[in-house]
């Protein structure tokens, strides 16, 4: 098994730590000990892109067909010389 040392841990959540594991019976060794592993056992959701997110979303709706206007010359730039 590995081991591993923290340095400048806070005195105060080092005291959280040490009253967490005596409510629990545990050792604070034994405490972090589980704390990482509840942690790191916890499923990671994949990343959903936001456009593939709202499409999930609204796709059992339906879509919609728009009517698309035709397009008509622009107008003319603006003449600052004058």
């Amino acid at each position: 098994m590995a081991s591993m040392t923290i340095r400048n841990l806070d005195v105060p959540l080092k005291d959280r730590l040490r009253v967490r594991a005596a409510r629990n019976g545990h050792s604070m060794e034994q405490e972090v000990r589980q704390i990482l592993k509840t942690a790191l056992n916890e499923e990671v959701a994949p990343k959903v892109h936001l456009a593939d997110a709202i499409r999930a979303l609204f796709e059992p709706i339906g879509g919609v067909d728009l009517e698309i206007p035709p397009r008509e010359m622009g107008r003319d730039p603006p003449d600052f010389a004058a």
